[in-house]
C-alpha cells in the first residue's frame, strides 16, 4: 500500500509540473507544443468562452474514445488517471491563479524554463510506468493502421499540432512551438536518465576473484563473468559485468584501484534496466 501510495503522489506530481508549463508559460503565449495542451490552446483561440483545462478533458474523452474504437482498451488505469489529473490541474490553476498576460516579454526564456519544468513532470509520470495520453493515442492509431513507428507518430502529430498554431497565432509562436517539440523530447530524455542512476560497469583485472568476491558480498549485487583473449597475446582473462548505482560504483572503483592499479574498467550510461531486481518487464 505504501508504494503504491507514493506512486500515486508521484502522479500527481508529475501531472502538475506538466500542468505549471500549460498555465503559465504554454498559455499566456499561445504556445501549441503539441500534445493535448497545444491542440487546448489553439481550441480556446477559436472559441474563448471555454477554458483551456475543460477544452483538455473534452480533446482527452474525445481521444479515449477514438482510441477504444480504433484500438480496443489498451490503455492503463494509470494513464488514464493521469491523463484527467493533468487536464485538472490546469483548469484548477485558471480558477486558483488566473493569469491574463505572459510572465516576461521574453518568449524564448519562458519556453525554456516551461519546458524544463514539464519535461521533469512527464520524467516523473514516465518513471511511474504511466503517460499522459493524449497524442500517444493518435500515434498507436496511425502505427496501427498506417504502420508508422510510434516515436515518429507521436513527433508528426505534435508538430502537426505546432503548425496550426502558426496559422493561428502567427510564423514567430509557430516557430517558438516547433522549437518547443524538439525541445520538449530533448528533456525528458535527458531527465529520464538522471532518474535511471545504474550503470554497466565492466571490469578486466589481475584480481578478479577478489571483485567479484567484493561486488557480491559487499555490495550485494550480482555480477556476470565472461572468459576473453586479449588481442595482443591471447592471454585468458575474466571480464566481469555488474550493474551499479552511483553510490556502489564509488565504493567499487575504490576497491579496485587498491587491488590492482592496472585494471581496466568502464561504465556505460543505461537508458533502461528491466527484469530481475530492476523495473519489471509487464
Amino acid at each position: 500500500m505504501t508504494k503504491k501510495l507514493i506512486t500515486f503522489l508521484l502522479m500527481n506530481l508529475g501531472a502538475f509540473f506538466v500542468a505549471i508549463n500549460v498555465h503559465f508559460f504554454l498559455s499566456p503565449n499561445n504556445l501549441a507544443t503539441g500534445g493535448v495542451s497545444g491542440m487546448s490552446i489553439v481550441l480556446n483561440s477559436l472559441f474563448p468562452g471555454i477554458s483551456i483545462g475543460l477544452f483538455m478533458i473534452f480533446v482527452n474523452i474525445v481521444l479515449f474514445i477514438l482510441g477504444v474504437i480504433f484500438l480496443g482498451f489498451q490503455f492503463g488505469a494509470k494513464t488514464i488517471y493521469t491523463s484527467f489529473a493533468l487536464s485538472g490541474y490546469v483548469w484548477l490553476l485558471e480558477l486558483v491563479a488566473p493569469i491574463t498576460a505572459p510572465l516576461s516579454d521574453d518568449i524564448l526564456i519562458q519556453l525554456i524554463i516551461g519546458q524544463c519544468i514539464a519535461a521533469i513532470g512527464m520524467g516523473i509520470v514516465f518513471h511511474q510506468r504511466a503517460s499522459t495520453g493524449g497524442t500517444d493515442i493518435i500515434a498507436m492509431i496511425l502505427n496501427k493502421y498506417i504502420k508508422v513507428e510510434i516515436g515518429r507518430a507521436v513527433l508528426f502529430s505534435d508538430l502537426a499540432v505546432a503548425l496550426s498554431s502558426s496559422l493561428l497565432f502567427g510564423a514567430q509562436a509557430g516557430m517558438y512551438a516547433f522549437f518547443g517539440v524538439i525541445l520538449n523530447g530533448l528533456m525528458i530524455d535527458y531527465t529520464l536518465q538522471q532518474f535511471n542512476a545504474n550503470k554497466e560497469v565492466v571490469i578486466i583485472s589481475q584480481e578478479s576473484a577478489l571483485i567479484r568476491a567484493f561486488i557480491v558480498g559487499e555490495l550485494g549485487r550480482g555480477a556476470t563473468i565472461h572468459t576473453a583473449k586479449g588481442a595482443f597475446n591471447y592471454e585468458q582473462k575474466e571480464v566481469i559485468t555488474t550493474i551499479l548505482g552511483r553510490k556502489d560504483l564509488s565504493r567499487l572503483k575504490n576497491y579496485v584501484g587498491k587491488q590492482d592499479e592496472k585494471a581496466f574498467i568502464t561504465v556505460h550510461n543505461m537508458n533502461e534496466i528491466l527484469g530481475q531486481n530492476f523495473k519489471r518487464l509487464a
